[in-house]
């Protein structure tokens, strides 16, 4: 497979063409941004950790819960073959225990389990600062059907069962997390972007220390790290 030129670069990743209309190359990298990119860093290796994950993770989940992703091919440390999608312009955030923005939201102390599950979504726009937007917005600004809407809150739902039951296995708690889906040229809804310590907030059962992103964010130190011990938990 042929990578060819750039089609995009992101935060943490960037998107190259092939000789194959139909298959992207994702190179991950080691840039590290919280805030809506006013904070700037650098996670050694971290794209190395990020890529593995999400492969193993993705390959996963097709395989255990058929749920479909982009995911083709893990190719080296750094790259994974995907099928080309068109993302769709939302961010899913799934929510098990109040942390970050909603607890300043609603005046609950980080670390409060919710009663159930919170799905919420933002319009996926770096310039706007990724607003949340509720179902009416989704479907007054076309950025996707009501059909293909349950099938991502379907297919979100399954996935945190699924993730929630995988990191309890490895002694961590799965906090919240994003995620992102993308259509196929044939019109399939499918998992796409990443599943990380950069997307997600994951803590030690035992003693709540934070092991994914929010180091970075909060300066607590070690991130390198955090993200190696929850590779190392996950047995990649």
């Amino acid at each position: 497979m042929e990578k060819r030129d750039m089609l995009y670069e992101g935060k943490a990743k960037k998107v190259y063409r092939t000789d194959d209309e139909n298959k992207y190359v994702i190179e991950y990298k080691d840039d590290a941004t919280a805030f809506n990119g006013i904070k700037k860093g650098t996670i050694e290796d971290k794209g190395v950790i990020n890529n593995k994950m999400s492969a193993v993770l993705f390959k996963e989940i097709e395989q255990q819960e058929g749920i479909p992703t982009h995911l083709i091919e893990y190719m080296d440390e750094r790259h994974t073959l995907v099928k080309a999608v068109e993302i769709v312009k939302l961010e899913v955030i799934v929510r098990n225990i109040v942390a970050g923005s909603l607890a300043k939201r609603v005046g609950m102390p980080e670390g409060t389990k919710l009663a159930s599950t919170v799905l919420e979504f933002s319009y996926k726009d770096d310039d706007l600062g990724d607003p949340m937007i509720n179902d009416y917005h989704i479907k007054a600004l076309n950025l996707a059907s009501d059909k293909e809407l349950e099938i991502i809150k379907k297919y979100a739902l399954q996935i945190n069962k699924f993730l929630q039951k995988r990191c309890l296995d490895a002694d961590m708690i799965l906090v919240d997390y994003k995620l992102e889906f993308g259509r196929t040229k044939d019109g399939e809804i499918v998992l796409a972007d990443e599943i990380s310590p950069d997307t997600c907030r994951l803590w030690d059962v035992n003693t709540k220390e934070k092991l994914d992103k929010d180091r970075f964010r909060r300066d607590l130190g070690n991130v390198e790290e955090a993200y190696i011990e929850v590779a190392r938990r996950l047995g990649l």
